[in-house]
């Protein structure tokens, strides 16, 4: 059944390359008698295995969106797993039971449940106890089945994960580098949880199944008591299965040995492994901890550390001024990957870690992806910071912000700052216009197409151009046509926080502009003492505001701008009862479908969200309120409130179920 089900997805990769480049492309890599030839055998297979894969191109899933994802508790809960970065003590759990030694997959936790061959749901982890539906998003995972042999109720549980090769795509195709995505995790979570499944079906999110929950029916399988058999059985439903080693306390060094090999080379994210009693009844027998099954252990990767030296310090200019340190070293592998820079963000951090060319550092991954220098071993602390841009070759200078050291650039017209400020404006939480990357960008100012952001909206003058450029056709051109009229309708803080002025960000941005009550005209002519009299908004912001809208140029870009937009007002969707208060969130949350949907509440009702808290955080919303995490402790150091969502809810005048 295993080699019919791989013959049905080699018919459907071979299938779905065909149609790709005929009605993308325009071009032709299978004759129109052989896809019929490969298209009808795949239809015999699936009829005789009663399997259908998502991605089949027999079936068309049609797209639809929501206007939430409703809250699911689940049939049973699913606990975290005790945990361990000792072989040894893995070795002691195993002990002489045959145990299952799988991937521990680092993306999201789904519950899937089948009835009469179809899928019927899906239901992320959530909090262990409710999780949120996404069966539209799930039908769109490329390997899932829709339709499987099996005609009782089935109910499992896997992990939907993003391959680092796809992960790299979609991140690299977002122009906007602040607004991609920090790791596969978080751009699976994401992908798994949209209102609109198209774009779950863009990101070509995978599901490996690594356990049942339960079977229901007249002909319910006999799994011998085994979880292996469980796996086996899922397999030949059609679902691709955690990939796994059987072992015991004697065998457990030669599969640890070839997890921690194929850990370097792997395409997918994981974390650690999972060890799993093989025998069902005894494991179940051993019943649970206040907190972890008994039947279950997780092993984690320790970060790996590597020495190296420091080459150079690469200084990259922003839109903003910014001129970001990025530490060059003597190339090293690191999570199977060969990395040579990390970016050191600022230079307090430099002078932290006493960095000097040529000393010996360490360096990691965090979170398996991104490379950060651990320690300096030398701490010569002889790096020179650059007074002039690397860029226009203008001053540059150190200044200081809420005790964090950072170098400018401080020509006003440097290059740099214009090509990042263009990248900025078109960005996902700016204007959100697709098909303006930052290199096309950079190509369009060279040619003079663009001076100022209106220009951008009159792109069409130059058609005829455009579609002779490389890697810009007719169909590019379109698309970009489509992205710019879309973007023509956007808000007042959208606007605002498009024109990349320094310290704004969009959450700055709303309070603004909901304090002035949408009047443009009143924030273009706002003294900083006015704009400083808003709660949460400082002295820099409220300058730089008004500096921006008193300088006579500024105002004619942006009138030119304003030319070609339709801006919607935000209706206020409550009385203002956080006005001037300010909110952290962490931790996973029950009561909204994610914590953007609690920051936009907040901000409907006047309070502003931050990341971090500081001693002018009024609330911390954290549903594990008695946790030691680092922003718990912070918070009751300050004898800052740490709020679980009821008393969130509570608190704004909202009755929980």
């Amino acid at each position: 059944m295993e080699t019919v089900i791989n013959q049905m997805k080699e018919l459907i990769e071979r299938l779905n390359q065909a149609s790709k480049a005929y009605y993308q492309e325009d071009r032709e890599i299978i004759s129109n008698l052989e896809y019929d030839s490969l298209y009808d055998r795949l239809q015999k297979l699936e009829e005789k295995t009663g399997t259908v894969l998502a991605n089949s191109p027999t079936i068309q899933v049609g797209y639809e969106a929501v206007d939430f994802l409703p809250k699911e508790d689940h049939e049973s809960p699913m606990l975290s797993l005790d945990k361990t970065k000792e072989r040894e003590t893995l070795r002691s759990f195993i002990g002489e039971h045959k145990t299952l030694l799988s991937w521990k997959l680092d993306g999201l936790t789904i519950v899937l449940t089948y009835e009469n061959g179809e899928l019927l749901k899906a239901v992320t982890r959530g909090n262990g106890t409710t999780g949120e539906v996404v069966t539209n998003n799930a039908k769109m995972f490329v390997n899932l089945p829709l339709r499987i042999p099996y005609k009782g109720r089935l109910v499992l549980r896997g992990e939907a994960i993003i391959t680092y090769s796809d992960f790299e795509i979609i991140n690299s195709a977002i122009s906007d580098i602040d607004a991609r995505y920090k790791n596969p995790r978080n751009l699976c979570s994401g992908s798994v949880r949209q209102l609109n499944n198209e774009i779950t079906r863009k990101r070509n999110v995978r599901f490996y199944a690594f356990g049942i929950v339960g079977t229901a029916g007249d002909a319910e399988p006999d799994f011998e008591n085994s979880r292996e058999q469980q796996f086996i059985w899922l397999k030949n439903q059609g679902f691709e299965v955690v990939e796994y080693r059987a072992v015991t306390a004697q065998t457990l060094d030669e599969a640890m040995d070839y997890f921690a090999r194929a850990v370097s080379s792997n395409d997918f994210p994981s974390d650690g492994l999972v060890a799993l009693y093989d025998d069902i009844a005894y494991g179940e027998s051993l019943g649970r901890t206040a907190k972890f099954p008994r039947n279950a252990f997780a092993f984690k990767w320790a970060d790996e550390v590597r020495e190296t030296k420091l080459l150079e310090m690469e200084w990259s200019p922003s839109r903003t001024g910014l001129i970001n340190p990025v530490a060059i070293f003597e190339p090293v592998e690191l999570e199977g990957t060969t990395v040579s820079r990390a970016s050191v963000h600022n230079v307090s951090i430099v002078k932290e870690l006493q960095l000097g060319i040529g000393d010996t550092i360490e360096v990691y991954k965090a979170n398996m992806i991104i490379p950060q220098i651990a320690r300096n071993l030398t701490k010569s602390g002889s790096l020179v910071i650059p007074d002039t841009c690397p860029v226009c070759k203008k001053e540059a200078r150190i200044c200081a912000e809420n005790g964090v050291e950072s170098l400018y650039c401080m020509n006003p017209l440097c290059e740099a700052k214009k090509i990042k400020s263009f990248t900025h404006f078109t960005a996902r939480d700016a204007m959100n216009i697709d098909g303006l990357s930052e290199a096309t960008l950079e190509k369009f100012i060279s040619r003079g197409f663009i001076h100022d952001f209106g220009d951008i909206f009159e792109i069409d003058k130059y058609r005829e151009e455009i579609v002779q450029m490389e890697g810009f056709g007719e169909k590019s051109f379109l698309n970009l046509m489509s992205s710019l009229k879309k973007a023509r309708k956007t808000t007042l803080p959208r606007l605002i926080y498009s024109l990349g002025i320094s310290n704004i960000g969009l959450a700055n941005a709303k309070v603004i502009c909901r304090y002035f009550d949408g009047d443009l005209d009143k924030i273009r002519h706002a003294t900083a003492e006015e704009i400083s009299a808003i709660d949460t908004i400082g002295p820099v912001i409220a300058k730089n505001l008004a500096e921006y809208f008193r300088d006579e140029e500024n105002n004619r870009k942006f009138d030119h701008l304003l030319s070609f937009l339709e801006i919607e007002k935000e209706e206020k969707s409550g009385e203002q009862i956080f006005a001037g208060k300010n909110f952290v969130i962490t931790g996973s949350v029950t009561h909204f479908p994610n914590r953007n949907a609690v920051k936009d509440f907040v901000e409907s009702l006047g309070g502003k969200v931050t990341g971090s808290v500081t001693g002018k955080t009024n609330y911390l919303i954290n549903n594990d309120t008695t946790s030691n995490s680092s922003k718990n402790k912070k918070a009751k150091e300050l004898g800052i409130p740490i709020l679980s969502e009821e008393d969130f809810l509570r608190l704004a005048g909202k009755e929980t179920e």
